[in-house]
């Protein structure tokens, strides 16, 4: 049996994102609180735009809306951006009232 964040799932790039411009505090495993923006989010993970001095591996605990805590991994990284893949994915109905929240402008929310 293996342990550890499973970092190889390239088909759930495929899932729909949302924009969403949300600053969170992040609990990082060896760097304590990082500040973080969330530019964009789906079901299995989150993109934030100023992951300077992170690193594929990297583990993080972030507090969203409706869903509360959540421990993501950092999947890759480029420049300033990084990628981030949820523990576990969301439930749907969590995620939509999570959008509900991220996202209240319905024009700026993506077809469902």
């Amino acid at each position: 049996m293996s342990v550890g964040a499973q970092l190889s799932v390239t088909d759930l790039r495929r899932a729909a994102r949302h924009p969403v411009d949300f600053p969170v505090i992040a609990e990082h495993h060896d760097r304590g609180d990082v500040k973080m923006h969330i530019c964009n989010i789906s079901a299995h993970g989150f993109m934030i735009d100023n992951g300077e001095n992170l690193n594929r591996g990297d583990r993080v605990i972030i507090r969203l809306p409706v869903v509360g805590r959540i421990e993501a991994y950092v999947i890759w990284t480029t420049d300033d951006r990084a990628g981030f893949q949820f523990e576990r994915i969301l439930r749907v109905d969590d995620f939509m009232a999570m959008i509900d929240e991220l996202q209240p402008n319905p024009r700026l929310r993506k077809d469902r």
